[in-house]
């Protein structure tokens, strides 16, 4: 084991013992009652009613596990210690976690107490994962910092890892300073009208924007690393979608141009149609029900080509990745059907 892997010592671990993580948590509570967590800003009262992510107060998990699929830094050998959130602020039509984030029903009394998430993290960290990995946490940021609080106290050290649809309250990032180590967002889309009609928000680029350059500004383009393992560090997530959608190009370029050429990008070719995508008869934008063209994955490679002057982040392989990340919410502690996958 490396000396930085034996030493390297989480931010949030001070915060906690100085009790400000504590304050954070507190400071995150008070942004849903009226409900500011997200860009949405819907004004629910999340302690006596749910908004439009479906969630109260208290955390509700789908599903934790160690996950060997995300990038290389993340996932690593040890497995990322993801926790999967139940339920989204934003209603993306083609969503490949749609089981869990689209079907609010299904988790609707799913509700767990902080101590019990913070169990699920320390678990995590005993079976070996690299860091704790946070999936759509945007709306549940609060009960997210509540029970890390816990978790910090009871001896959990790994990075936490804030991975993100890019949906983010500016707001509540900034509470967020210094107790996230990794953040992993999406940019989804350069086009507000795309974004209303494929994920049901009306402000997704300027919101979204806004939030990398919130996590931008708190960790910046460098990269704390130890071998193949990343520590603390920003990685932008951009999926190709059919036809255009996702404006890839307009995105690299905004990413080079106003935050930094030497950011880390993940550029993905994973998407495949799914939830509503794959309902044949869906006439808001048809190209939608199929896989990326080779022309189409191209385009997107020759402006990462252009704009991109760094060797951090990756690129998927186009001919493999729609068949390879295909999670199953229906099996809980094991979606991406891991043979080799530790039991917690």
């Amino acid at each position: 084991m490396s000396n930085l892997i034996k030493s390297f010592e989480p931010r949030y671990r001070a915060l906690s013992e100085s009790g400000e993580l504590s304050r954070r948590a507190d400071a995150l509570e008070r942004l849903m009652s009226p409900c500011r967590l997200c860009p949405r800003e819907c004004g629910a009262d999340r302690a006596a009613r749910l908004g439009p992510c479906a969630t109260g107060r208290d955390p509700v998990v789908a599903s934790f596990t160690p996950h060997f699929g995300e990038e290389p830094p993340i996932s690593g050998r040890e497995g990322s210690g993801t926790v999967f959130l139940a339920n989204c602020a934003m209603k993306c039509v083609y969503c490949q976690n749609h089981q869990i984030s689209q079907r609010p029903a299904a988790f609707a009394r799913g509700s767990e107490s902080h101590e019990s998430l913070a169990g699920k993290m320390l678990s995590l960290q005993a079976a070996g994962c690299r860091n704790i990995n946070w999936v759509t946490p945007t709306h549940q940021a609060a009960a997210l910092a509540r029970a890390l609080d816990i978790a910090a106290r009871k001896g959990l050290r790994v990075p936490i890892v804030y991975n993100t649809s890019g949906y983010d309250s500016v707001d509540a990032l900034k509470l967020l300073d210094g107790v996230v180590d990794v953040y992993l967002p999406d940019l989804r889309y350069a086009d507000a009208e795309t974004g209303r009609k494929l994920s049901g928000v009306p402000d997704y680029p300027s919101k979204a924007r806004a939030a990398v350059a919130e996590m931008f500004r708190q960790v910046g383009d460098e990269w704390i690393m130890d071998g193949d393992r990343l520590f603390r560090g920003l990685l932008i997530r951009l999926l190709v979608l059919p036809g255009g959608a996702s404006g890839t190009e307009q995105n690299i370029r905004w990413i080079a141009e106003n935050l930094s050429p030497r950011v880390g990008v993940s550029l993905m070719s994973q998407y495949y149609p799914a939830h509503l995508a794959a309902d044949p008869n869906r006439e808001t934008m048809p190209e939608l029900g199929r896989t990326i063209t080779a022309a189409e994955w191209d385009s997107a490679l020759a402006a990462h080509e252009k704009w991109m002057k760094d060797e951090k982040g990756f690129v998927q392989d186009r001919q493999d990745s729609p068949d390879t990340y295909r999670p199953d919410f229906s099996e809980k502690n094991n979606p991406f059907r891991n043979p080799n996958q530790p039991r917690l």
